[in-house]
């Protein structure tokens, strides 16, 4: 009888961990870049398969390739502002289907890598109009500004990403058309980080730490907390190590801005964390392979995009116009740039993966090459 107990016992142990590695295989089966959903729906309906790429490109604004965390930063967006949805669902789906029928790179729009920079031209004139939520007459510039983010494969003969050097162009001329006093498409001024504050009042120490993550949201244009949360975690279901980076780049960004004395507002809603977090992420596991020395240029990164986002929202301020995220491209190119030894731990855009990826595969290479230099020597 006692054995007869030990062999249940032993049977139900054995259940429990099977169903405990079921369980694990499966949220593996959500992390990273899900390259097998693609073999899945690859003969399935054309509806299907866009709404997969859209929700990539979805993702790719955060430098993710993941559906499921484009799903869940949609719902971000929707619990934010509905009208705000509305438009990044329209960008994204403009930008896409527009590369489709130019007959755009295959494998590029199944990526999403055609869909993120409309989506971000979209969110950013829903957020810069001063018409209100649901004004319909937006529609029209949206879809077609979103529509021409078709640069993608520009910088490809350097082997750089285009990443949101469209958006930022196409931004910046949308709002220089249009102006303050537009009749039709209307405007709020941008105000400089650096601008005299009306009154001065301490700093509320609370609502700093809670830029951080808005921080992260504000990479979307989201300034609630609950939504930034969300496009976090969204992050943290594609790589821990890339929420890792996003949470300490804005923080950098943060303590940047602490010390250029910006705005406190620009503190409170995150306004100063995002480009140190596009420009930590980056760096720190995608573009190049996670190491200590990554790591430290990751940080560098993040406060080098920081004080340049605070430079350029100055002098663009002067003339009414956001620095967006030139700051964040502009000094992620440079890195990429960069030679000597941290050359070595840079990943040909072709093979960039989820962090995690990026460092299984180096091993992987450097193992290959050992062995093969040892064959070589003997």
């Amino acid at each position: 009888m006692w054995i007869e107990t030990k062999t249940e016992e032993e049977e139900a142990s054995r259940s429990r961990a099977s169903f405990s590695r079921r369980v694990l295989n499966g949220l593996m089966l959500c992390t990273g870049d899900m390259e097998h959903l693609d073999k899945y729906i690859q003969e399935k309906w054309f509806v299907l398969r866009l709404a997969v790429w859209g929700l990539r490109g979805v993702a790719r604004v955060i430098l993710a390739n993941n559906p499921l965390s484009g799903a869940l930063i949609l719902a971000a967006l929707y619990w934010a502002s509905p009208w705000q949805g509305l438009l990044g669902t329209l960008g994204v789906l403009a930008s896409t289907l527009t590369a489709v029928v130019i007959g755009q790179d295959s494998g590029d729009v199944a990526g999403g890598l055609h869909g993120f920079n409309g989506m971000l031209v979209a969110l950013l004139m829903g957020v810069f109009s001063s018409a209100g939520d649901w004004y319909w007459w937006l529609l029209l510039p949206v879809c077609l500004a979103s529509a021409t983010c078709g640069l993608t494969t520009l910088l490809d003969h350097w082997d750089l990403p285009a990443a949101v050097f469209p958006f930022n162009i196409i931004i910046v001329l949308y709002l220089l058309c249009t102006g303050t006093n537009n009749p039709y498409f209307p405007r709020d001024p941008v105000v400089p980080p650096g601008a005299v504050e009306p009154n001065d009042t301490a700093l509320i120490a609370v609502e700093v730490i809670r830029g951080i993550p808005l921080g992260v949201g504000q990479i979307y244009a989201t300034e609630a907390l609950g939504p930034s949360l969300l496009i976090l975690g969204a992050i943290v279901l594609y790589s821990p190590l890339l929420g890792v980076h996003a949470v300490l780049g804005s923080a950098v960004g943060t303590l940047a801005g602490l010390s250029m004395a910006v705005r406190h507002d620009s503190l409170y809603s995150g306004l100063s964390g995002f480009n140190g977090a596009l420009g930590c992420m980056a760096v720190g596991g995608l573009f190049f392979t996670f190491s200590w020395r990554t790591h430290l240029l990751a940080i560098a990164n993040a406060f080098l995009s920081a004080y340049s986002d605070i430079a350029l929202s100055n002098l663009l301020g002067t003339v009414g116009l956001p620095a967006c995220s030139w700051a964040a491209t502009l000094t992620t190119t440079l890195m990429l740039l960069l030679t000597g030894s941290l050359a070595g731990y840079r990943i040909p855009i072709g093979q960039v993966k989820a962090p995690e990826c990026n460092m299984c595969s180096r091993s992987q290479w450097e193992a290959g090459n050992t062995e093969e230099r040892e064959s070589t020597d003997v």
